[in-house]
């Protein structure tokens, strides 16, 4: 472990919106807390990187393949029609990146999902349902924290 990685901390924000379910080898792996979508976020574990430029060229590779890794996983898992991945970071200025399952069926759709509806937070069976379904599709590559 580096003392990028050492130093590293979640931001506020990220932590309160959405559950940690665990880490790949780059990236801590993030539910958001809203049943509407299935909806993960990699964030680097590196302390100050705000854009992907900030990493080395190694954890460049890395969280691309993460996050191809975890888009694969969504759309199998949840029939997504399409996966909308963005690194926005107007308010979160963190290094992190969405993954949403989109749905012809979803409250957003076919628009973007920010500021579009409230949120709804999962419910106790529906979060162990989702934990799940990602737990057995990303067994090996993700070390799942125990909710």
């Amino acid at each position: 472990m580096d003392s990028l990685e050492l130093d590293f901390s979640l931001d506020v924000r990220l932590d309160n919106d959405c559950i940690t379910l665990g880490d790949f080898p780059l990236c801590r792996l993030l539910l958001m807390n809203d049943s509407q979508y299935p909806w993960l976020i990699l964030v680097p574990r590196r302390a100050g990187a705000t854009e992907i430029y900030h990493l080395s060229k190694e954890d460049q590779q890395q969280l691309m393949i993460e996050s191809s890794e975890v888009s694969e996983t969504l759309a199998d898992a949840f029939g997504a029609r399409k996966i909308n991945m963005g690194m926005l970071g107007n308010i979160v200025s963190q290094l992190h990146v969405h993954h949403i399952v989109r749905q012809e069926s979803d409250p957003a759709w076919p628009g973007p999902v920010w500021g579009k509806v409230p949120a709804i937070p999962y419910t106790a069976e529906q979060l162990e349902e989702v934990g799940e379904k990602v737990k057995s599709m990303l067994s090996g590559e993700v070390a799942f924290t125990t909710p």
